[in-house]
């Protein structure tokens, strides 16, 4: 229950050993967009009452194995994956969005930058369609965000079988900053330019840029708030959570 009796979203931030962004969505959720927020520690359950989950960005496990593959095993994941099938909204970013894939919430894999050197910089991403609750109401395609990414594995693959399936997913692509979708715009080697993915269903979003680094102007923009808000606002509207 937001301020003034206003209905608003409860979210969940997972943490898991090694999560180094789980404070940046803590403090974009709760100081930002001024809602409630519980970690969940990985070996626990997610609430369930909650109606958002984070996924956040780090090196779960140490990544010692392969990116996101120890993590997906977490018992916390459970949890995770009873809150896709019903309808939750799930954002994993960076190594959340690795999780994700290696859980099989979403498709395909994050393999090493085609550069093989890890690659910190801003980056432009163009909204790939419409209908997601991840955008609706405040982006619609076509519209380009900018915000920062930080990663040695992002470059998403799904083999040519599913590749049909995953674009018609992709939410969010690589661009320049007129919404120019094209090679030497793609930092990491992702099939078709994608820097973000839903489920069929479209209630979970992997995407490795990080919006919750991009939700004040005093540390360089409001880009990633967009899609934060979006989320709040679909999941109350929707009863994504219930």
């Amino acid at each position: 229950m937001g301020s003034g009796g206003v209905v608003s979203a409860r979210w969940a931030v997972v943490v898991f050993p090694g999560s180094n962004c789980d404070q940046d969505f803590v403090h974009a959720v709760r100081d930002v967009l001024e809602r409630e927020v519980v970690e969940v520690w990985h070996k626990d359950a997610v609430p369930e009452d909650v109606d958002c989950i984070a996924i956040p960005g780090g090196f779960s496990y140490g990544d010692y194995l392969r990116a996101g593959s120890l993590a997906a095993m977490s018992p916390v994941m459970r949890s995770v994956k009873e809150h896709a099938a019903k309808g939750t909204l799930i954002i994993g970013v960076c190594n959340g969005f690795q999780v994700l894939c290696e859980a099989g919430l979403l498709p395909g894999a994050l393999m090493k930058n085609a550069s093989l050197r890890f690659r910190c910089m801003d980056v432009y991403l163009r909204t790939a369609r419409n209908g997601s609750p991840f955008t609706d109401g405040f982006l619609k395609e076509g519209d380009v965000i900018r915000i920062p990414m930080a990663h040695g594995y992002g470059n998403y693959y799904v083999p040519a079988d599913q590749a049909e399936a995953a674009g018609r997913q992709t939410l969010f692509a690589y661009s320049d900053a007129d919404g120019g979708v094209e090679v030497g715009t793609n930092p990491n080697g992702s099939v078709m330019n994608i820097a973000g993915v839903t489920n069929e269903r479209g209630n979970v979003l992997g995407m490795m840029p990080h919006p919750e680094r991009a939700v004040e102007y005093l540390v360089g923009g409001t880009d990633g708030l967009n899609i934060l808000k979006a989320m709040d606002a679909n999941a109350v509207k929707t009863g994504a959570g219930a």
